[in-house]
């Protein structure tokens, strides 16, 4: 079990490397966040087409193969 005095150390070297951190301003965080949210759209948008491609193209044609 750790000792009090490890603990302790822990939460001070935590807190001292948290006031290192370089916070970003509002307006930072809020392209950051566009750019996320544009990127998520953009990334579910191409498996989309993907998944329509795979379905007419792959399942389409073995599903034909096995129709009589």
């Amino acid at each position: 079990m750790a000792s009090f005095a490890g603990i302790k150390t822990f939460v001070d070297e935590c807190v001292a490397e948290m006031q290192k951190v370089t916070w970003p301003d509002r307006d930072q965080l809020r392209n950051a966040t566009w750019v996320v949210i544009l990127f998520t759209i953009l990334i579910s948008i191409v498996i989309w087409i993907m998944d329509i491609i795979s379905r007419l193209v792959l399942v389409d044609f073995i599903m034909g193969v096995f129709r009589s």
